[in-house]
């Protein structure tokens, strides 16, 4: 008998919804065949199996939320159905776990990319039967426990005593509408983020005229072709600004920093399972009527939920575009592992000085930065908005392919 564990979708997802089980317990199951769907805060993702067996015991039904390597569901006749990672590339803290308790690597399934031993993996080794069983139970994150026992080994009291220090549930209150599972995993990872990343922020204001006039003047022969929006040129704009400064286009991991091997950028959507964030791959080369035919490809699927977990992966920096709702400025929370949001606001008329000092109306966003000071410093952020400005000021670079950094 296998055990089938919550997956990890993506580099930070933690736990994930079951929303569907395509098989009752007792049924048969080949391998291939969708067995159940997950849904995180990013996309709603299909799982198969992948052994032949019999769906022995389903441990967490429709709706539950768990935490990403807990066992879900049994498998009879059925083996684990990813093969190893190199042991070089498991986690350091797994490893470091693994020889403090002498466990055999080949014991132990990884729930990482390319089936990558995690700490949370051997945690469910170290630990004891016992409380294994009463944390799967109970929904408890066997990786936030602390063991008593030998060399860290957990023990059925560490569980109960974790879970007796969880905060007790507030008594319910008349009017009070208590959150989906959805929003309530948005929820904690966007409070996780404003509270674990070191933010930073710069704001410039950003002269649109000559943008405006490219714009107009390249949507004036689209015939046939999807029409540029500022958003379109704005992803243009950040592939580019991040091809001249190749350092900032990496990712703060648990484990290290991950520089990308491609430049993407994310784009926020409002969609009616909320805000998703798709990520549009490779815009520092795309032209922009390519650009413009991917991103409608994305916002499509965002908003039908039907984005694939390569749609919502990659990227050092996600845009927040709210101009089109009269915000004069937005200052945004990353979205972690990326190292930088942007936020941009409406575009305002105002008058400013020109070359002679007399004022001259002009026509202007505001671009606010929010930077990842783990991965990024001031000078750094500073001088890419630099450059992500002057590409917005003078855009007939956006026509052109990118320069690549010391050229």
């Amino acid at each position: 008998m296998s055990e089938i564990v919550m997956p990890k979708f993506g580099l930070t997802m933690t736990e994930g919804l079951i929303t569907a089980w395509h098989r009752k317990p007792g049924e048969t199951v080949k391998a291939g065949e969708l067995l159940f769907e997950v849904e995180t805060e990013k996309v709603t993702n299909e799982v198969e199996a992948s052994v032949d067996g019999v769906l022995e015991e389903i441990l967490f039904p429709e709706g539950s939320v768990v935490s990403v390597g807990l066992p879900i569901a049994r498998l009879a006749g059925g083996t684990a159905g990813q093969s190893p990672a190199p042991a070089g590339a498991d986690a350091p803290s797994a490893r470091k776990l693994m020889a403090e308790h002498g466990i055999a690597r080949d014991s132990v399934t990884g729930t990482g990319r390319g089936g990558r031993v995690m700490k949370a993996d051997v945690l469910r080794v170290v630990a004891t039967p016992l409380a294994r069983r009463i944390a799967r139970r109970d929904g408890v994150d066997l990786s936030a426990v602390a063991g008593s026992g030998p060399h860290g080994r957990i023990k059925a009291a560490d569980v109960e005593a974790a879970k007796r220090a969880e905060p007790t549930p507030a008594p319910a209150v008349a009017g009070l509408i208590q959150p989906d599972p959805v929003r309530a995993a948005t929820a904690r990872r966007v409070q996780a983020a404003k509270r674990d990343i070191p933010h930073f922020y710069l704001t410039r204001h950003v002269d649109t005229r000559a943008l405006n006039r490219l714009r107009a003047d390249l949507n004036a022969e689209a015939a046939g072709r999807v029409k540029l929006s500022v958003t379109h040129l704005l992803v243009k704009a950040a592939g580019l600004a991040l091809a001249a400064h190749p350092g900032l286009n990496r990712l703060w991991l648990p484990d290290g920093i991950l520089a990308l091997d491609s430049i993407g950028v994310g784009i926020v959507t409002e969609t009616p399972q909320g805000l998703r964030i798709p990520v549009a791959d490779r815009v520092d080369g795309l032209p922009l009527d390519d650009l413009a035919e991917t991103c409608a490809g994305l916002f499509a699927r965002a908003r039908t939920g039907t984005l694939t977990s390569t749609d919502v992966s990659g990227g050092a920096i996600s845009i927040s575009n709210v101009g089109m709702f009269g915000a004069d400025t937005l200052t945004p929370i990353i979205s972690p592992p990326q190292a930088m949001i942007l936020g941009v606001g409406a575009e305002q008329r105002l008058f400013r000085p020109d070359a002679e000092g007399r004022p001259a109306l002009v026509q202007e966003i505001v671009l606010t930065l929010a930077a990842d000071h783990r991965l990024i410093d001031g000078a750094d952020a500073a001088r890419f908005l630099a450059t992500l400005a002057r590409l917005l000021e003078e855009p007939l670079a956006l026509l052109r392919p990118p320069v690549s950094a010391g050229h």
